[in-house]
């Protein structure tokens, strides 16, 4: 049995796929740490996984939180900004603090988040082989696939393809920081610095918990890319409590706005007012943004909770309300629910265009978000067929798709071989 060490971003939407998996693989024998900051040890404690952390004097107890504080008072461009600030100071932590802690543990194998960046040139520099696991949208890029950032969708003509390229260009202007951080690095780890954004990737085996279905095609996918689907196990979690009792019978209307962009209160009052008159019982799940107590009264008066039992709310909802992250986007799916998406900013733009693509719901951009334009979306997907009939499609597929078995079989594969693993056709 192999010791195996799990890198990625410090937020829920990360850990939680991260260390379902984690739970997985130490289910079939394997030692399983997760290598992070301090904020991510309860995670780790939740999933019965071992811990080993880093930046302990730089990111202490209570970074994360605080960084997200400021990030769920933004959208746009602006929280893409602090996104890519606290990315590129992530990095520097990882190869300067974080390679130590690596290399102290002594793992056989790394699973990295595509979204840690500089941990796979800290893999290579240790000489430690790694597999590439995406737990947001899949960040591989692709010329005939739009920037994730953007809501653009999909499309082959020409001008697309020149669309794409130009976003391609503003991506790279942005995340300039952390290119020149991490090649600096890798110029003094006499390594060969990155001269594309697909060059941090392993040769052995890329993981993406999106299910093939939901991901626009393309042309440049390398054959180790192995699409999963998503990674969910509610015993890999802490057990919350939910008011049962207060549930009417009514048609379930589930909002959340996820973990991290949640502070846009307005947000949950529009939802609140765009579902009063219908018939329905519509659940609140702050996210951890504030305490319901704390909160004004809503319009309705709907069930407000700080934290959700979300896998089990969504299989008695009949619609999401979401800000389209992408673990919530699969759990939804995973249950036949359809959504009506908010996106706010990082990748869920791009997520939220995979969801008006296959129909599985609607659109409003946070920034055209009004309670008329909002109650016709839930409407619209409440009634109209389709958007329960895709959905439902889409469930089938995940459930065909393999999830975190899957996963766990190509990393086995990888530490039994040492070779890489290629996607059957």
């Amino acid at each position: 049995m192999a010791h195996i060490g799990l890198i990625c971003v410090p937020a829920t939407g990360h850990l939680n796929p991260m260390t379902t998996l984690g739970y997985e693989l130490k289910k079939r024998g394997h030692q399983i740490t997760l290598i992070n900051i301090l904020d991510a040890k309860e995670k780790a404690e939740d999933a019965g996984l071992g811990f080993k952390v880093y930046s302990e004097q730089t990111r202490p107890l209570g970074f994360t939180p605080d960084s997200l504080v400021k990030m769920g008072e933004l959208s746009g461009i602006d929280a893409f900004r602090y996104t890519i600030e606290l990315f590129q100071q992530g990095a520097i932590n990882m190869m300067k603090e974080g390679i130590e802690s690596i290399r102290n543990t002594q793992v056989d194998l790394l699973l990295i988040d595509q979204a840690s960046f500089g941990a796979s040139s800290v893999a290579e520099h240790l000489g430690i082989p790694f597999i590439s696991v995406s737990c947001a949208l899949m960040l591989n890029r692709d010329e005939l696939v739009p920037p994730l950032n953007f809501g653009w969708l999909y499309s082959v003509s020409p001008w697309a393809k020149l669309r794409n390229q130009l976003g391609y260009k503003l991506l790279d202007r942005l995340v300039k920081p952390i290119t020149e951080t991490i090649n600096e690095f890798r110029v003094s780890w006499k390594l060969p610095p990155f001269t594309h954004a697909n060059d941090a990737y392993s040769k052995l085996a890329q993981i993406s918990q999106q299910p093939s279905e939901l991901e626009f095609p393309r042309k440049q996918l390398p054959d180790c890319f192995h699409f999963t689907g998503a990674f969910h196990n509610p015993l890999s979690r802490a057990n919350v409590d939910f008011p049962y009792e207060k549930l009417n019978g009514k048609p379930l209307i589930y909002a959340s706005m996820g973990t991290i962009q949640n502070r846009l209160l307005s947000v949950f009052s529009q939802i609140a007012e765009a579902c009063q008159d219908l018939d329905a019982q519509l659940i609140i799940s702050l996210g951890g943004s504030a305490e319901p107590d704390s909160m004004p009264k809503f319009a309705g008066d709907p069930i407000v909770i700080k934290y959700a039992p979300q896998l089990e709310i969504l299989k008695k909802a009949q619609l999401t309300i979401t800000h389209a992250g992408l673990n919530t986007t699969l759990e939804s799916l995973s249950c036949g629910v359809p959504m009506v998406a908010i996106p706010i900013a990082n990748d869920q733009p791009g997520v939220a265009a995979r969801i008006a693509w296959k129909e599985t719901g609607m659109v409003i951009p946070v920034k055209k978000l009004t309670i008329p334009k909002l109650r016709n979306a839930i409407q619209t997907v409440l009634t109209q067929p389709k958007y329960r009939d895709n959905s439902k499609k889409m469930q089938a597929a995940m459930q065909k798709s393999g999830g975190v078995n899957l996963a766990a079989n190509i990393i086995e594969e990888v530490i039994a071989t040492g070779k890489p693993v290629l996607r059957i056709p």
